[in-house]
């Protein structure tokens, strides 16, 4: 009685049933647009089986690691089904790392095939540099492999390796790995951030309830699908039968086109992309309902503002790449459409609650004990719960590190509210300590993006023989617009309290950013200190 009970109460969670399940209820409907490339369900499922038995027939075996260089098409799409179908594990390579990084990556993952697309060769490394690469898989035309790389094949050639016999649509262990998603590596080497099928499904569910995905959805692909997974967007809009839409590169005008072409109804992005798409040429007031859902840093209530003028509804989440992306969301309140817009973006900035399948997130203190709900008392954001990850690959340290005292420490700084919602005020890292005071480098960062000119901007600290530290901001104005180093002070001045102003702005055509929209600010500090080193002339 008990075993036939276990039978029939418990199958293992894994995002492979969503794409299943979508051929089956959905199998006519549109599911992928690839520029001149349209998939329904059926043919998306008969994509991914195909990949899975030509990964097979290529040698690929349980748990191995299979490797993608490519930006959002839809090849990138069938193998966050493709290679878990196969039993393997998927790593999605960022577009924009220097070949030696994508030589570590295929090294220290141990990936044995390594997909590529045509446009990226160039990022490629020799063979002798990819570790245990067997084979390279090029899409689009292989004969643009460059010489001296390992010995390359079609991606054509590759999918007629494989058969359309179905394979199961499930795995034994919830627990086994999905995917490994690599770190940025800003102080260090990056690590390897395993997920699990597990984590992948229920992340999945919680961006489908938050962002309120459904049959209708049409998502624009903003978002890197190297990054996090897509947020694990992949595998959720998947679930609802929605239509991806994807997009080689995330310039403003292709965003319009597409917005208004296929009546995108969703789409994800830092907040920097979406800047950029709030502030271009061709963007208007939409004819129709669009969730832009924004995270890798914090966004301003005046991106916030802007995004709402144009009509777009802004869910705000927060998270890591050790977290399968967003855990936790700016969870609207009934009152909040009633509110005067400065007010509601200001409450919308918060990082919020955990999201429906996470936990509670806690800020502490050095011992592990809960600061009080002030609004101002500053500690570590830690997270706990089934989207967080099972660890590091092949990082034993770094991993019980991470994991002290039965949580996942995020390095971020942020303070609980009355209401119970976290605000993240910097990173531990990034925190400038003046005088003995606590700075929020994101703050005076927003105080200074409320100022009309200023289109993105940066703070830092910078040494002080008075203070210690002292913030410096660089900027960079909006096109055709104009402001001085003194009123940007003075604007600042007026927000928050004089001590946390920046003492010097440097104006700058460009931030340096990841592919994820995040200021790489140890490359601003690295400026400065080369800067401050350079011998007076005179």
């Amino acid at each position: 009685m008990v075993a036939d009970a276990q039978l029939a109460n418990f199958q293992p969670l894994s995002p492979l049933r969503f794409l299943e399940r979508s051929a089956e209820v959905f199998p006519d409907k549109l599911a992928v647009i690839c520029g001149e490339r349209n998939l329904t369900y059926r043919d998306l499922a008969r994509e991914t089986t195909r990949v899975a038995r030509a990964l097979l027939a290529s040698g690929v075996g349980r748990g191995d690691r299979v490797a993608y260089l490519c930006p959002n098409v839809a090849e990138l799409l069938i193998a966050h089904f493709a290679v878990p179908l196969a039993g393997a594990v998927l790593v999605a390579i960022n577009v924009r790392l220097a070949p030696q990084e994508v030589a570590f990556i295929c090294q220290h993952s141990g990936a044995r095939l390594l997909v590529v697309d045509e446009e990226l060769l160039p990022a490629g490394a020799p063979a002798e540099d990819l570790g245990g690469v067997r084979e390279v898989i090029v899409v689009g035309d292989p004969a643009a492999a460059r010489d001296g790389a390992m010995p390359h094949t079609g991606y054509r050639e590759f999918c007629a390796r494989g058969r359309l016999e179905p394979l199961p649509w499930e795995v034994a262990d919830e627990f086994e790995t999905i995917s490994l998603n690599y770190t940025s590596g800003t102080t260090g080497a990056p690590k390897g951030v395993a997920y699990t099928h597990r984590g992948a499904y229920l992340n999945a569910l919680g961006e489908v309830i938050h962002s309120e995905h459904s049959s209708a959805s049409v998502y624009l692909w903003t978002l890197p699908m190297f990054h996090c997974n897509g947020w694990c967007t992949p595998w959720g809009v998947t679930a609802v039968g929605g239509t991806h839409v994807c997009l080689r590169a995330v310039r403003p005008d292709a965003v319009w086109r597409m917005i208004d072409e296929h009546g995108v109804t969703h789409m994800n992005g830092a907040p920097a992309v979406m800047t950029a798409i709030a502030r271009a040429p061709e963007a208007h007031s939409l004819e129709r309902p669009l969730v832009v859902t924004t995270a890798g840093a914090a966004p301003s209530p005046t991106l916030i503002a802007e995004l709402e003028r144009l009509g777009a509804r802004v869910v705000h989440v927060y998270g890591l790449t050790e977290v399968y992306g967003p855990y936790s969301v700016c969870e609207w309140q009934p009152d909040w459409p009633q509110l005067p817009p400065e007010e509601r973006a200001r409450k919308l900035a918060r990082q919020g609650v955990g999201m429906l399948i996470a936990e509670r997130m806690r800020v502490v203190d050095e011992q592990m004990q809960d600061v009080p709900a002030d609004g101002v008392t500053m500690g570590e954001i830690v997270m706990r719960g089934n989207d967080v990850m099972k660890g590091y690959f092949r990082d034993e340290d770094a991993t019980a590190n991470a994991f002290a005292g039965g949580w996942f420490h995020s390095g971020d700084l942020g303070v609980m509210h009355p209401d119970g919602y976290v605000e993240l005020l910097d990173r531990a890292k990034d925190i400038v300590i003046s005088g003995g005071e606590n700075i929020s480098t994101v703050e005076v960062e927003q105080a200074l993006l409320s100022h009309p000119a200023v289109a993105d901007v940066a703070v830092i600290g910078v040494p002080s023989e008075r203070w210690g530290e002292r913030p410096k901001a660089f900027v960079l104005l909006c096109e055709g617009a104009s402001a001085d180093e003194r009123e940007l002070i003075d604007h600042v001045r007026s927000r928050i309290a004089h001590f946390k102003a920046p003492d010097a702005i440097e104006f700058l055509p460009e931030l340096p950013r990841t592919s994820t929209g995040k200021v790489q600010k140890h490359e601003l500090r690295a400026r400065e200190r080369a800067a401050q080193s350079r011998p007076v002339a005179g």
